[in-house]
């Protein structure tokens, strides 16, 4: 075989004249990275595309591609390749093919081997099948997703787009374009490492603690791979830290990617703490800007250590430069740099202990002024001129002689420092902080109102908490008048999609809303009418009420003796009978540790009359959680009872009448009194959101109670078994939490579906509506015995 183009013409002959000028240009490279075997296959796979008649565009895509696959993973992938493509021609249009030419050496580059290319080659004849609407945008940012995804995440992520959209062709393309929140979510759910969504709330919550004030945190993308790109910064206010982090070797073994978090952010928000001014960068060398960086960075994490001396060993640990590395000038940079932060750091040379002697005798001046910057100014000028007479040590390369701390940012912050913007941080995507609510009694109300018409922008907001009435008696109080419902916070939960066998992540939408206070007396009214199965009941709460420490008698290992237990078997020894040896006891403290959630079902068919009643489901409801709820009152227990109605998965109500913390008083029997059936029922979010208000109780054992008239169901839900499973994964997932899911249902025909939902043990089936009010007591009762 030829490495002379000239000797293929009979295959050359077959493209165009444009084509074989394209394959002259490339040749020279093409006979670098092909042998000649390799540069045959070449021109023929150039030749049989053109067979193809799909257009001289994906020749061209070939002759341009194939030598950069080659280069990157090797010659013996190309006729796959090429293969491939001729595959895919009865699939899927010439220009899709044309795009998987174009992106081969992206993937051939990110990927690296030739076995894993030929891996990808088959994910693409396996995904044109399962998607085809979704390969063009998937190649479109293939780039993207390989920076963030192995082969493995990249076939997982597209194999569940492909399944959750196999029909929906608009959502196929914006999810394979990673234009959906759901794309997203999966891509980041594949990542490795760390991410930064996972840990963000705590790194949040971390530097609130330290500093009681916000800082406002964004992710930033790199290469996962080589890590380039890969290192914080602070812009427009904001903390840029990475997507992902693995963990790192530190001095003392390895630091999770968790604490890299920490010490990066700690870093970084002492810059935006301590920065008031720019350094000015005018008439220095790139040699002065990374020692005047360096000392700057020592001079923040100084004035932190001030206040917080516990983050000394957290960012030292991470300084992991030896005494003996001085074959570069990054390795002078990070030595000096662990020295001014370590001062167990054992180094004697007189560079590096000049630069700790000027920042020791500089601390009297940073106390009193600890934002002036010019320190670091100083001292770094100072270092940089004198480390080549100290040291001899090599030239500063700015691209490589870099401080090897990975929790360090790169300074760019205080060299074009800017004050906030508020404006500017909203354009850039900055959500104001959120409200704070205050609990006040009416004489702090009244006495301290300084704005009338506080806005939804306003930073405070001071809530009384019962209603606040006029001075005219007119009966409408100022909240009916002139209060707005505040707007919380959503919550986002997954949803389980039987039919793929796969999460939709955050699909459902939870929105908390303010319940409608009705009267009170209503509530009262229940008890008086019901008064006689109060009296019933009477000796079964009783009974369930901690009885303080309790005897517990013939035991043959206990705590002390049995004085009448002994006599007895000692009795029975002269008499000449066996005698008993249980004759120890023992005291045992009862006490009830358990919290109980009433979920109740507000859909709109609880407005619905019982079968011969003039009660509508939901008043029934509302006399049966009056009952109980004066029953757990009178035994002590902590409880809360919700209440949610959903109108499709992205507003899934929920209230909550009474929570833990609050008192059963006038105020939540006003709540219940005022509940109302409407909408639908999303009953899997709200066992999810339920759930996670239980698990955030220290009690041992934990009840939900949920109580409806029906299946889960909704208006945007066709397939009547979707939320039935999606609810059993949300009652699995509460029993992995330590929540005890039971439920009771006001269907008759509820038989069918709900043991398949909470399991054969965990569920009552009321046949007689009417008996609610009396069973739900004695359920409870049962429950927790």
């Amino acid at each position: 075989m030829s490495v002379h183009l000239n000797d293929h013409a009979e295959w050359i002959d077959q493209l165009d004249p444009a084509s074989r000028e394209r394959l002259e240009h490339s040749w020279s490279d093409a006979t670098k990275v092909f042998s000649a075997r390799g540069l045959d296959n070449y021109v023929k796979g150039a030749a049989a595309l053109r067979g193809l008649g799909r257009g001289d565009e994906l020749v061209n895509a070939w002759i341009d591609g194939a030598p950069q696959v080659a280069r990157e993973v090797g010659e013996d992938v190309v006729g796959e390749l090429a293969t491939t493509a001729l595959m895919l021609a009865s699939k899927t249009s010439g220009a899709v093919i044309e795009l998987v030419l174009a992106t081969a050496p992206t993937a051939a580059r990110r990927l690296a081997d030739g076995s894993l290319f030929l891996q990808y080659l088959q994910f693409l004849n396996t995904l044109v099948a399962q998607a085809p609407r979704g390969l063009r945008p998937m190649l479109g940012q293939l780039d993207a997703l390989f920076g963030q995804l192995t082969l493995g995440g990249l076939r997982r992520w597209a194999t569940w787009g492909a399944q959750a959209h196999r029909t929906n062709y608009e959502e196929q393309i914006a999810y394979f374009g990673l234009q959906s929140k759901e794309s997203l979510a999966m891509l980041q759910k594949e990542r490795k490492g760390t991410l930064l969504v996972d840990v963000q709330r705590r790194i949040n919550m971390y530097l609130r603690a330290l500093w009681g004030r916000d800082f406002f945190m964004r992710p930033t993308a790199g290469d996962y791979e080589s890590r380039e790109g890969y290192r914080p910064f602070i812009e427009d206010w904001f903390i840029h830290l990475p997507d992902a982090y693995d963990a790192v070797n530190g001095n003392d073994g390895v630091v999770d990617a968790t604490e890299l978090y920490r010490a990066a952010a700690a870093h970084a928000a002492a810059h935006v703490v301590f920065t008031r001014r720019p350094i000015s960068a005018e008439s220095l060398n790139s040699w002065q800007m990374a020692l005047i960086g360096l000392v700057e960075d020592a001079r923040v994490e100084a004035l932190t250590l001030a206040r917080f001396p516990g983050l000394r060993p957290l960012w030292a640990q991470l300084h992991t430069v030896q005494t003996i590395q001085d074959k570069t000038a990054g390795d002078w940079l990070n030595r000096l740099a662990r020295a001014l932060l370590d001062p167990a750091y054992d180094e004697i040379h007189p560079w590096i202990a000049q630069g700790r002697a000027l920042f020791t005798d500089s601390w009297p001046r940073l106390q009193a002024d600890p934002y002036d910057n010019t320190v670091s100014w100083d001292i770094g000028v100072q270092l940089a001129h004198s480390y080549h007479e100290l040291t001899q040590g090599p030239a500063f390369q700015p691209r490589t002689d870099l401080q090897t701390a990975a929790y360090r940012d790169d300074n760019r912050y205080f060299w074009a420092f800017d004050g906030f913007d508020f404006e500017r941080s909203i354009a850039a995507g900055y959500e104001p902080p959120q409200q704070l609510r205050k609990q006040v009694n009416l004489m702090e109300f009244v006495n301290e109102l300084e704005v009338e018409g506080a806005g939804d922008d306003a930073q405070e907001i001071w809530v009384l908490g019962t209603e606040l009435f006029p001075y005219e008696d007119l009966g409408v109080s100022f909240n009916e008048s002139e209060g707005r419902e505040p707007v919380l916070p959503p919550v986002h939960y997954g949803e389980w999609d039987h039919l793929i066998q796969l999460e939709r992540p955050a699909w459902a939408t939870v929105q908390e809303r303010r319940p409608k206070a009705g009267d009170a007396a209503v509530i009262d009214g229940i008890l008086t009418e019901h008064r006689r199965l109060i009296g019933r009941m009477k000796y079964i709460l009783d009974a369930m009420q901690p009885q303080g420490v309790q005897r517990i008698r013939k035991l043959e290992d206990g705590d002390e003796i049995d004085l009448n237990a002994a006599l007895a078997s000692l009795t029975d020894l002269r008499m000449g009978r066996q005698p008993d040896p249980r004759i120890m006891m023992r005291s045992v403290r009862k006490t009830r540790d358990i919290s109980v959630l009433v979920l109740l079902d507000l859909s709109q068919s609880t407005n619905d009359k019982v079968a011969g009643q003039e009660h509508t489901v939901l008043d029934l409801t509302r006399s049966a959680c009056a009952l109980l709820a004066d029953a757990i009152q009178k035994v002590g227990d902590p409880f809360a009872i919700h209440g949610f109605c959903s109108d499709g998965r992205h507003d899934v109500n929920y209230w909550r009448f009474k929570d833990f913390d609050q008192p059963y008083d006038e105020v939540a029997k006003a709540r219940l009194a005022g509940m109302e059936g409407q909408l639908s029922t999303r009953m899997g979010a709200a066992i999810r959101h339920a759930t996670a208000a239980l698990k955030a109780q220290r009690s041992s054992k934990k009840l939900l109670l949920v109580i409806t008239d029906g299946e889960p169901a909704d208006v945007d839900v066709r397939d009547p078994q979707y939320l039935r499973h999606d609810t059993k994964k949300a009652v699995e997932e509460a029993g992995r939490n330590g929540v005890i899911t039971y439920c009771m249902s006001l269907d008759p025909r509820a038989d069918q579906y709900v043991s398949r939902i909470f399991g054969a043990r965990n569920y009552l089936v009321v046949d007689k509506v009417e008996r609610l009010p009396e069973k739900l007591p004695v359920l409870y009762a049962g429950l927790t015995r």
